[in-house]
């Protein structure tokens, strides 16, 4: 057993949980055991009692009881071959700051009470404890594209502010109910979460609100219609300035245009037939600022099935320009 320490919240670490700042500094120290001594007041905050949840601030004095060392504590969550070969085969980019992933349609980003297999969990395969890569945004279960995370503290922590102060530029495709009229433009108002929406984020509702309205956030999306077939559907590529829960498939509804596959924000339209029950919507493209003056941008292809869908309805990427998609959209 270790004895009694006093650490300090670095600056890579400000705004993480208590618990996965816990985690990241013992790796080898599982959540159960960590909820336990928060309960139990055995590890402090500046010298109080504090929640598992918690989000610690750079400069925050962390008591930490005697622990097990590391080969006194049998690891129980271990990564098989199969998923360390899985998680490696979805990344398409990576530097010594960040690893940018292609997600696919159906891995959550984060886990939750039912959700026992996401991504964050796979990082696993990349390193533990300060090693550990850490998210520093996400993407909806079903949404597939380009998703990143920092390698390092201080990495995760620029990235996440790069998001935060919307200094990055995302690039949505998707397909479309319907033709947004008119075929390219700004969609804004303000949304919260309907009540009773609940902490899983599977089961969160946006709904519109007015300026004013408890919790409510202003939300605005540039949109581009790319192609059309016919009436029955488009390719809209879309430019999410804010970055709102569920703020594209809203939007998008609120026109009467809704994402083919979105089973939670509708239209009155019929869907195409035959064209498979996922939602059609990926994250193409993310800009992210970087200190030389150049950004770097990550593109994400189509995954199988997206395509299939694409190609079925005549849409193909291979033949669009994307410096003339882009323009449209800044």
């Amino acid at each position: 057993m270790s004895g009694v320490q006093l650490l300090t919240v670095d600056q890579g670490e400000d705004g993480a949980r208590l618990d996965r700042w816990f985690k990241r500094r013992f790796p080898h120290i599982g959540q159960g055991l960590i909820q336990k001594l928060c309960r139990k007041g055995d590890i402090r905050v500046d010298g109080r009692r504090a929640k598992t949840d918690l989000r610690v601030e750079m400069g925050m004095e962390i008591r930490i009881p005697p622990l097990p060392e590391p080969g006194e504590v049998e690891k129980i969550d271990v990564l098989t071959p199969e998923e360390i070969h899985y998680v490696r085969g979805l990344v398409i980019y990576e530097d010594d700051e960040l690893i940018a992933f292609n997600k696919p349609s159906g891995l959550a980003v984060q886990g939750g009470s039912k959700t026992t297999k996401h991504l964050d969990r796979l990082l696993d395969a990349f390193g533990e404890g300060m090693t550990r890569p850490r998210l520093v945004h996400r993407l909806d279960k079903d949404t597939s594209g380009v998703l990143v995370v920092g390698r390092t503290p201080k990495a995760a922590a620029r990235l996440a502010k790069a998001f935060q102060q919307h200094r990055t530029k995302k690039t949505y495709w998707a397909i479309a109910i319907g033709v947004p009229k008119p075929r390219m433009g700004e969609i804004k108002g303000f949304l919260k979460k309907a009540a009773g929406a609940g902490g899983d984020p599977d089961r969160e509702l946006m709904v519109g609100a007015s300026h004013g309205d408890p919790g409510s956030h202003h939300a605005l999306t540039r949109y581009t219609v790319i192609a059309d077939a016919g009436q029955k559907a488009s390719w809209v590529a879309l430019r999410p300035v804010t970055g709102r829960t569920h703020q594209l498939r809203v939007h998008l509804a609120a026109m009467g245009t809704a994402i083919l596959g979105d089973r939670k924000y509708t239209c009155d339209r019929p869907a195409p037939e035959d064209l498979g029950q996922r939602l059609c919507l990926h994250a193409r493209r993310l800009e992210i600022p970087r200190d030389n003056g150049n950004p770097l941008i990550i593109e994400a292809d189509l995954p199988k099935p997206l395509a299939k869908v694409f190609n079925t309805l005549g849409f193909n990427p291979r033949e669009i320009d994307e410096t003339e998609i882009e323009a449209q959209l800044a």
